[in-house]
């Protein structure tokens, strides 16, 4: 492997917590970008269109496309923990077959999920309740949203292939190209053509488009593995097998955790306009904090993968300590910055009153219990760097949705307020915390993923 490309993006040296930031800070501009990339559509055809509009893009649509966003982020992590592992372990011919067989399966999941999106878009709108006068619109914006399904997995694969073996920059540089080009389109085909629904559908797959391009040209001119060739794509079993293994607990509790915020949502929906309203708000506020706490998540994910694969175990166990001292700096901040400056915060989106109190309410409740979170994301992205994806997949799942979920139907009913659903929140935390901390330092899961790794090593040599 080159020495400089070693050097240069290598996690098995040097200051842990230097290299989890040096990671971390492009995480979470690309984070952001997302949400600013996917947020430009609504506020496009919101401001210029009507509500008619923002209904059809912002509403059945958003939440189909963020549980299909979800999902793609999700699988992609296999892809992140399969190269990072191969980029510790030093193995570069080993890093050429995941990277092809993350790119081929990209390609042929995206297809069938796009054919299968076609063909139960109308029956999934139907089942949501999407209001007639927005259906025509709704259906278009989605189909036409998932033509792009294939670009849309390709980047998402080649932005976790890039960032696995520590390359953030260009990831990042491709989602503000993307981003700033879908808002340039939105603005052309909308207010200057007047293609409203039709003019953002078009602007988003065009986008979608060209990140997939301008990956595929990233991945075919690197020097930390072998280029990508489009004529040798194809499958490695084994490799292939790691990747869902990671990938598809991962992705299913992203959608876990969109689930239980729709149920979570009709229930906030019963309270009223202005209870829907401070929710909303709230929720806007709040989703900087997790959008942090991802970034955190997803950069000890491949610190945990590439000392995972060149077996410095004790450089993955002071990450985890690391990482979860940084959590706890950033829940104390943001706990602050929410208690102190919460009134200016949530007046950023509305001036009523009685939203404002009910908004100060969620947040006072809430925020002081941030740190409840921390283990959560780091330990779960330490576990799933070396390959175990499943025991924090069910962990979160059960202790956070399943739990949020139960507590809806079960708690909430006998006490019909507000603080009840939103108590949900802490105690859900605190419980798959104390969990996780249990499952983290048993150590079992460690000693199984060395056996199940050094085999797979021997497997290979053979």
């Amino acid at each position: 492997m080159n020495q400089e490309a070693e050097k240069g993006y290598g996690m098995t040296e040097g200051t842990i917590w230097k290299q989890i930031l040096i990671f971390f800070f492009p995480v979470l501009l690309g984070t952001f970008f997302q949400q600013l990339y996917n947020t430009a559509d609504s506020v496009i055809v919101g401001r210029f269109v009507g509500p008619e509009a923002l209904a059809a893009v912002g509403g059945s649509a958003s939440v189909l496309v963020t549980l299909l966003i979800s999902l793609f982020t999700g699988i992609s992590t296999g892809s992140t923990v399969m190269v990072s592992q191969y980029f510790g372990a030093g193995k570069y011919e080993g890093m050429g077959k995941a990277v092809h067989t993350s790119v081929a399966f990209a390609i042929v999941a995206g297809f069938f999920m796009m054919v299968i999106g076609l063909l139960l878009s109308p029956f999934a709108l139907r089942l949501m309740g999407t209001p007639e006068a927005i259906f025509s619109d709704t259906k278009m914006y989605l189909r036409i949203y998932l033509l792009g399904t294939i670009p849309t997995f390709i980047y998402n694969v080649g932005a976790a292939v890039l960032r696995a073996v520590g390359d953030t920059k260009r990831p990042l540089i491709f989602l503000m190209i993307c981003c700033c080009v879908n808002v340039v389109l939105d603005l052309l085909l909308v207010v200057v053509f007047d293609l409203a629904v039709l003019g953002v559908a078009i602007a988003t797959v065009t986008s979608q488009v060209i990140s997939a391009v301008l990956v595929i040209l990233a991945l075919q001119r690197t020097e930390y593995f072998p280029p990508l060739s489009l004529k040798e794509l194809s499958f490695t079993p084994n490799i292939l097998q790691g990747i869902l293994l990671v990938g598809i607990p991962a992705g299913l509790q992203s959608d876990m955790y969109s689930i239980a915020n729709v149920i979570i949502q009709s229930t906030i929906n019963t309270f009223g306009t202005n209870t829907i309203a401070a929710w909303s708000a709230y929720g806007k506020i709040e989703s900087f904090f997790f959008m942090v706490m991802s970034a955190l998540g997803i950069s000890i994910t491949t610190f945990s993968g590439q000392n995972f694969g060149a077996k410095k175990i004790e450089r993955v166990k002071k990450s985890v300590k690391i990482g979860v001292g940084m959590a706890l700096g950033i829940a104390a901040c943001f706990s602050l910055i929410f208690h102190f400056g919460g009134t200016v915060l949530l007046g950023l989106f509305t001036t009523d009153p009685e939203v404002l109190k009910l908004g100060l309410e969620v947040m006072g409740f809430v925020s002081p219990f941030y740190f409840t979170y921390v283990c959560i994301e780091v330990m779960s992205g330490a576990i799933r760097g070396t390959g175990e994806a499943l025991p924090p997949m069910l962990i979160t799942s059960c202790g956070i949705c399943l739990l949020r979920v139960l507590w809806i139907f079960i708690v909430v009913p006998q006490h019909n307020t507000l603080g009840a659903v939103v108590a949900s929140y802490p105690i859900s935390w605190s419980l798959t915390t104390v969990i996780f901390i249990i499952y983290y330092s048993r150590g079992n899961w460690l000693k199984r993923r060395l056996r199940i790794y050094g085999k797979s090593q021997e497997e290979e040599l053979i």
